[in-house]
């Protein structure tokens, strides 16, 4: 990685030109540095104005991540929290494995301004880019083994609801299992997910790395890579939307929810999950692992977080797995 990448990066945030120039007065380096390290970052996928006789800008101004205001939007709980920002990682979630397998603590958090290799439910990549996500990851650790963290997805979906209700976005609603979205010109986008890994027994210690990616502003050409309907905080609320207050209201929420769930696992939101699923009550589609179809209609959750789904044969559970939830459309 160049040095000089991201340090230009932050020179650019302020989204106006800035001439080849005075870039390379400002950090004591040729024109020809600055040219590199510019094609460092649109290699990253960073997309870079460049205007002979103007310079080079971003396509919008990026509000980086800052400790401090992170802190500030926690609160009381800051103190639980080990907070590490970074510029530039593949994955938040691949790092804070690695991290929590040589042990970190428990309740780290990673986040990145910038993430190229995020990775979705069912080996999806996830998609985001310098300014138009919110990605980061929370390592919480559990006395009770991987066996006993059943819904834990779910307890996670409350957290962010009870955040982006935090944020005035009312609109968020929770899709089984592990997807926030909301309802926009008659069908529903998403507007943040959750992907959990797991390490340690089964029935001892055990640990999970909550990895959180949120839609801040999404370009076209993110959009456009998106493989399902999409949504993101800027259409859906006048004012921007500060990550780093966003990251702090999320940890914060997330801190007492998990904190709920350790004690009585999801059945102490259960209800509040309810409360806010999309496809509550609502005709569904479910699609199987051997390419299936089965259609019922959704009645809830189970304590331990399994979907129930009313079908001809009766009223059925299904767990996470492979399984999709889709709608079904009149």
């Amino acid at each position: 990685m160049n040095t000089l990448t991201f340090p230009i990066l932050r020179l650019l945030a302020d989204g106006r030109f800035h001439s080849g120039e005075a870039i390379a007065r400002h950090f004591r380096v040729t024109r020809t540095t600055v040219w590199n390290a510019l094609q460092e970052a649109e290699a990253l996928g960073v997309q870079i104005f460049s205007v002979r006789g103007r310079g080079y800008r971003l396509p919008e101004p990026v509000a980086w991540l800052d400790r401090d205001a992170v802190l500030d939007a926690i609160g009381e709980q800051r103190a639980w929290f080990r907070l590490e920002l970074h510029d530039h990682l593949e994955s938040t979630n691949s790092y804070l494995m690695k991290q929590a397998a040589l042990g970190a603590p428990h309740a780290s958090c990673v986040a990145a301004s910038l993430q190229t290799r995020g990775r979705g439910r069912r080996g999806r990549a996830w998609q985001s880019g310098l300014g138009a996500s919110l990605t980061f990851s929370l390592l919480w650790r559990f006395q009770s083994g991987a066996a006993a963290l059943s819904g834990l997805s779910l307890a996670v979906g409350v957290a962010m609801v009870r955040s982006f209700r935090d944020l005035g976005v009312a609109e968020a609603q929770l899709k089984w299992p592990n997807d926030l979205v909301v309802r926009q010109q008659g069908q529903y986008r998403k507007l943040a997910g959750i992907l959990i890994e797991l390490q340690g027994d089964m029935e001892g210690p055990s640990a999970a790395v909550i990895g959180i990616g949120v839609n801040l502003h999404l370009p076209e050409q993110v959009k456009k890579h998106i493989d399902q309907p999409a949504i993101d905080l800027a259409a859906v609320r006048a004012e921007a939307a500060n990550p780093s207050q966003l990251l702090g209201l999320l940890l914060k929420n997330m801190g007492q929810t998990l904190s709920e769930f350790e004690q009585r696992g999801f059945a102490a939101v259960s209800d509040e999950w309810t409360q806010h699923h999309a496809y509550h009550n609502q005709p569904v589609r479910m699609l199987l692992p051997d390419g299936r179809e089965l259609e019922g209609v959704a009645r809830g959750v189970a304590d331990d977080g399994i979907l129930l789904v009313e079908t001809a044969a009766g009223l059925q559970r299904f767990s996470a797995g492979e399984i999709s939830l889709r709608g079904v459309t009149a």
